[in-house]
């Protein structure tokens, strides 16, 4: 009898911590939910656009510059070792990295922010 009496408070509790936590949310006034989808977009699409031009790019940019010297230089050593220079590696690693150096300046015009 106990374990049940047990099971039931803490069913209780739980139920009671759902009930406080479950609360509706209401459009304000006239219950637009698109245009205050469409208002918080506006406000936080700047912010988004900031990140993406400050730290993933540069980020990206980081890494395949690393790449970019790092196949560069292994490639070299091949070139060393057998005597052939293979440029595909090197210039895909290139042409990525010219793409994100100038992604900022026209992505945002293609994305229509």
């Amino acid at each position: 009898m106990k374990k049940y009496k047990q099971l039931s408070i803490i069913l209780t509790v739980v139920l009671i911590v759902c009930l406080f936590y479950g609360i509706s949310a209401f459009a304000a006034g006239t219950g637009d939910v698109a245009g205050a989808i469409e208002g918080t977009w506006t406000t936080a699409s700047g912010q988004i656009k900031t990140v993406v031009n400050k730290v993933i790019f540069p980020a990206i940019d980081l890494i395949l510059a690393v790449f970019f010297f790092a196949k560069l230089g292994m490639t070299y050593f091949d070139f060393r070792k057998h005597g052939q220079f293979e440029w595909s590696g090197p210039a895909i690693l290139f042409a990525c990295l010219v793409f994100t150096l100038t992604a900022p300046l026209y992505i945002w015009t293609i994305l229509g922010l």
